[in-house]
């Protein structure tokens, strides 16, 4: 094959990012040369639709890519295009729709007559970017939220055989990198068919991962609250570090009330409890979270519970997002729909107790020692998932490292400096 210049726009969420991320391995594997957009002969769009403005940036995007330098072919893939395919091939006859991102490769190279014999996509021959590398092992979710529309663009929950996902991350190991994120659409209901057909779920599978790979350090992704449980954490409490002390838990409200709209399974009095859990079993524990902020009936009686449940709690950060209305969801159609005024000044005032809170998390951590993953130069990530510049830590990218957590820079960054003893078997990149 030749070498077709290509390139990959991702928008949305985790898992887009790490299913953007494989396809771009996989066109190098083929052949393709990665280059901006104004240099591609053809730009692969992963779209978003989690909100509505997600797909206004979607089309947005799209319409970027059309006018690029070259005029080039663009394949849309991801939620938006499963949803709306007709809208966006409406856009241009260059723009091309796939539902599946297994195929992409293959209509890439369709589109610029080339021949795909997929001979090389294998992940023993995969070359990684991040020091900190995204393993998806479920797609799908089986949940009915009410304002949510991703559960009819992506499908019922289905996961990703056991051995398939060993295979991934012995992939990132022997390409000497320290950190998987596992993640999923729905990770927490993760049910894989182990080597025995077995069904293994979430809990059994960091074991399994745990024992049969070297991998230094294992993170997880987005886990849904009524998922996490009393099995999980203590398998992160006793895995001596391998598994990062965070959890990132979707509370979306803190109000009960608004909580059985939204059609979420617990209480915001069993949500604090899990978190009080969570914090005594594992030592230094960073929690986040996603919140809705002007839910349809949602009073300044019922946001202002949420608030004060997310302060008691502490969170290390906040995703806030503002109700988005998600035609052919049940929230759609509420009554008491709120004023987006309203929406506005709640998000404010939520987004400032996020930065409260974060700061507070931060300043915690001053003169205690974490693991970092040196990311690029002497800047990383800590176990708890704060950002952080390393002094002394110049060449050591990618590695795992231990650090002294010594200040905290105007911008919310930790400042560290290498722990005595150093590197925790510093490792080299791809």
């Amino acid at each position: 094959m030749a070498n077709p210049f290509v390139s990959v726009i991702n928008l949305g969420c985790r898992v887009n990012r790490v299913e953007s991320d494989h396809i771009e391995r996989e066109l190098e594997r083929e052949g393709f040369r990665l280059v901006e957009p104004d240099e591609a002969e053809l730009i692969i769009v992963n779209t978003c639709a989690v909100t509505g403005e997600a797909e206004s940036k979607t089309r947005k995007a799209v319409r970027h890519a059309l006018n690029r330098a070259r005029s080039p072919w663009v394949i849309a893939t991801g939620c938006a295009a499963n949803l709306h395919p007709d809208a966006l091939r409406e856009l241009s006859e260059r723009v091309r729709v796939e539902s599946s991102k297994v195929n992409i490769v293959s209509r890439a190279a369709e589109l610029l007559g080339l021949t795909f014999d997929g001979k090389d996509a294998s992940v023993g021959n995969a070359r990684f970017r991040q020091a900190r590398v995204g393993v998806k092992i479920q797609d799908g979710c089986n949940n009915r939220c009410t304002y949510c529309i991703v559960w009819k663009a992506r499908g019922p929950e289905r996961s990703v055989p056991v051995d398939a996902v060993l295979d991934q991350v012995r992939a990132v190991e022997r390409a000497g990198l320290p950190e998987v994120v596992l993640t999923g659409v729905n990770l927490g209901a993760y049910d894989g068919a182990g080597s025995g057909d077995e069904h293994v779920e979430i809990d059994e599978l960091l074991g399994i991962i745990l024992c049969e790979t070297q991998i230094p350090q294992i993170r997880l992704s987005s886990i849904e609250p009524m998922d996490v449980s009393e099995r999980l954490i203590d398998a992160m409490a006793a895995s001596e570090g391998r598994v990062t002390p965070y959890l990132h838990l979707p509370l979306q409200s803190g109000c009960t009330r608004t909580l059985e709209r939204m059609g979420r399974p617990y209480t915001g009095e069993s949500f604090e409890d899990l978190c009080r859990t969570i914090r005594e079993r594992v030592p230094n524990v960073s929690l986040s979270c996603d919140l809705i902020v002007g839910f349809p009936g949602e009073t300044d009686a019922d946001f202002e519970e949420s608030l004060a449940l997310c302060g008691r709690v502490g969170f290390s950060r906040m995703h806030v997002f503002r109700y988005s209305p998600r035609p052919g969801t049940i929230a759609c159609d509420m009554p008491d729909q709120v004023d987006p005024r309203i929406k506005e000044q709640r998000s404010r005032q939520a987004r400032e107790l996020a930065g409260e809170l974060g700061h507070r998390d931060a300043l915690s951590r001053i003169g205690t020692v974490e693991r970092v993953v040196i990311e690029r130069g002497t800047r990383g990530t800590t176990a708890s998932f704060h950002a952080i510049d390393v002094k002394g830590a110049h060449g050591l990218a990618p590695a795992l490292v231990d650090v002294a957590i010594m200040g905290v820079e105007e911008s919310g960054s930790l400042i560290g400096e290498l722990n005595e003893g150093g590197a925790l078997g510093a490792v080299k990149g791809a």
